[in-house]
């Protein structure tokens, strides 16, 4: 079975063309309920470097869907059985102002589009650069 991955090396999401911000901002929960920001921004603000975006995807994956450890594995197989979007169509990157930067390891972190480290990041030549999905076509 054929195995998809969502994982970059030395690269840096940056945020969409048609972001309506400009400046970071933490995603909100709505009607009580967490969105994929809330989840992303959760897991990576407090866990720089932690994941993987592969790692990242599925941890969420699980989490909402509720699996059991007993099937994790199977579960993943599938999932990566077929092919995910990848952190380029995060709302952190489209909507919420929030670089992502993959480092050697492929390991995940925010970096918001404001700083001082994201304008350095998008000057450096060794760094891969990909902007996130537009919202509107």
């Amino acid at each position: 079975m054929k195995t998809h991955t969502t994982n970059y090396t030395n690269t840096l999401i940056e945020i969409a063309e048609d972001s309506p911000v400009s400046a970071s901002v933490i995603p909100v929960v709505k009607n009580d309920k967490k969105t994929i920001a809330n989840y992303q921004y959760e897991k990576l603000s407090k866990h720089p470097l932690k994941y993987t975006s592969d790692e990242l995807l599925f941890d969420i994956f699980v989490e909402r869907n509720d699996i059991s450890p007993s099937e994790l594995e199977e579960e993943k197989q599938k999932f990566f059985s077929k092919g995910q979007a990848c952190l380029r169509t995060s709302p952190l990157a489209k909507k919420n102002g929030f670089g992502i930067f993959h480092n050697e390891d492929s390991k995940v972190r925010l970096i918001p589009a404001e700083s001082e480290e994201y304008q350095q990041l998008l000057k450096d030549n060794a760094v891969k650069k990909v902007k996130a999905m537009k919202s509107k076509r």
